[in-house]
């Protein structure tokens, strides 16, 4: 699908296949890092050609005029026993630096929200830094709202204690 940014751009936003495993890699580990992980691409490049191969999450990139790939978002299936639905949590959405403030990532969101329509699922989920002020003025725009009824809680195991 195509969509306009923000500005005069175009961006074309489509499912990420095979052949986009090595610029997203790039792009996921950049994501990483702003959550303050080390740079680790070969890691990225294997977890992002896992999730295609197995086809267990839908992830989306926003291709730029250029034909560089501008930003991803990338959607995992969960359900609710309460509510007896499917629902989709949106665990990325990053935008690359050079294409910030261009109207993508509202593109990207935009983008995932029609994919939750389309998959007929009950409600789309995401967290965020507490810190990550722009990402949260932009989910509020978009119509997304703070959970103040329930608190979140992990149960990290020793290998996995990084969040």
């Amino acid at each position: 699908m195509t969509i306009h940014s923000d500005t005069n751009h175009t961006v074309l936003v489509r499912s990420a296949n095979a052949d986009d495993v090595l610029p997203l890699s790039y792009l996921f580990d950049a994501h990483r890092q702003f959550y303050g992980k080390a740079p680790d691409l070969a890691l990225a490049h294997t977890f992002l050609a896992d999730r295609i191969r197995k086809q267990d999450s839908t992830i989306l990139v926003a291709i730029a005029n250029d034909g560089e790939m501008a930003g991803f978002t990338q959607l995992y299936p969960t359900f609710s026993s309460v509510s007896a639905q499917e629902a989709l949590i949106l665990n990325d959405l990053f935008v690359g630096t050079a294409y910030r403030k261009q109207g993508v990532g509202r593109v990207l969101l935009d983008a995932a929200i029609n994919t939750a329509r389309q998959k007929s699922v009950a409600w789309v989920s995401l967290q965020t830094a507490k810190t990550n002020t722009a990402a949260q003025s932009l989910y509020r725009s978009m119509g997304f709202v703070r959970d103040d009824y329930f608190d979140g809680y992990a149960y990290a195991f020793q290998a996995a204690t990084e969040r």
